[in-house]
């Protein structure tokens, strides 16, 4: 049976080290059997044991057969790596579900086009702890670091913005992103 309101799609997004994947994880589990909110895997060519946030590992044989034949609802190439978000997003949207994701700033337009009730999440962190954060993951050369800290640097998210600044500890930052999901969608939305 169809839903008669579309859910809302929370695509969180931030620079590298900001602790998106920390603070979804701690929203996750703090949320968890909220009537009305799931949190959406991504799926990316990256192994399952690779660190970083709870994903589907694919091959990038199987990302492309899988991107092919219509899979995903959204996919995008960042950093070497694929990413996608399946299908099952727009399923539960359709039934009126919220959904959190975590997305990327580079496909931020691409998405609001395909999900007319997308709301941004920023998930930002000072220059200092996002340097830190990135040397201690240890994912990266000191070269795709400091690239990462650029580019982090010479964005600000839009004016307006629902932002969480994460530069405390992880209760801090779970917090403050738990409030803003549990928040009402605007009137009219």
């Amino acid at each position: 049976m169809a839903a008669e309101t579309i859910g809302r799609l929370w695509y969180v997004i931030g620079p590298s080290g900001a602790g998106k994947d920390s603070l979804l994880a701690y929203a996750r589990e703090r949320l968890s059997g909220q009537a009305r909110l799931v949190f959406a895997h991504r799926y990316i060519t990256r192994p399952a044991d690779a660190g970083g946030e709870n994903h589907i590992a694919l091959s990038e044989q199987e990302f492309q057969c899988r991107e092919r034949h219509g899979c995903f609802a959204l996919c995008w190439r960042r950093h070497a790596l694929c990413y996608a978000l399946g299908g099952e997003v727009e399923t539960w949207l359709a039934q009126g579900l919220d959904v959190v994701v975590n997305g990327s700033r580079s496909t931020l337009a691409a998405a609001a086009a395909h999900f007319p009730t997308l709301t941004p999440l920023w998930v930002l962190a000072s220059p200092a702890i996002l340097s830190a954060r990135l040397r201690a993951r240890g994912r990266e050369t000191p070269a795709a670091i400091e690239r990462r800290l650029r580019e982090a640097a010479g964005f600000v998210p839009p004016c307006g913005s629902l932002v969480v600044q994460n530069d405390g500890s992880l209760v801090e930052g779970g917090e403050a992103l738990v409030a803003l999901l549990q928040r009402p969608p605007p009137s009219g939305g």
